[in-house]
């Protein structure tokens, strides 16, 4: 909370937890990037198998291609998410042979820091992990 409380009172954040990041709402009409690339990265990532490098170019590219940095972190837990519901995963089960829900989870959350993609909203600096890491699963 000490990183959010500054950032909170640099984009006029109110106490109804409006700020920057409350555009990337889809009931706001926003619409996350499908970030494709990604997604087969985090899947090879997460089983420990080599990610080709054409494969790590064209998901920084779409995460890149974000174009308002707040809603990054948001578009990969999108992505996450259709992953999880695509599989089939419950809490606590793995995702699919060989990749446990945690360890994808948080392989999706460090995405914009193996790509050097700037989050305002992330947790070690512009280019740390997403918020959403630490947080348990629901």
């Amino acid at each position: 909370m000490l990183v959010a409380t500054p950032m909170a009172a640099e984009y006029g954040a109110g106490s109804d937890n409006s700020g920057p990041w409350m555009w990337c709402d889809p009931a706001t009409g926003y619409r996350p990037s499908a970030l494709v690339g990604c997604r087969a990265m985090v899947k090879l990532q997460c089983m420990g198998s080599q990610v080709p490098e054409a494969l790590l170019r064209d998901c920084c590219h779409q995460l890149a291609d974000v174009t308002n940095d707040w809603c990054r972190c948001h578009d990969l837990g999108s992505m996450l998410d259709c992953v999880y519901q695509e599989l089939g995963a419950r809490k606590g089960t793995k995702v699919f042979p060989g990749c446990r829900k945690e360890v994808m989870k948080l392989t999706a959350a460090s995405v914009s820091a193996v790509c050097n993609v700037p989050i305002p909203n992330g947790v070690g600096g512009s280019t740390g992990v997403c918020y959403w890491a630490s947080y348990p699963d629901a």
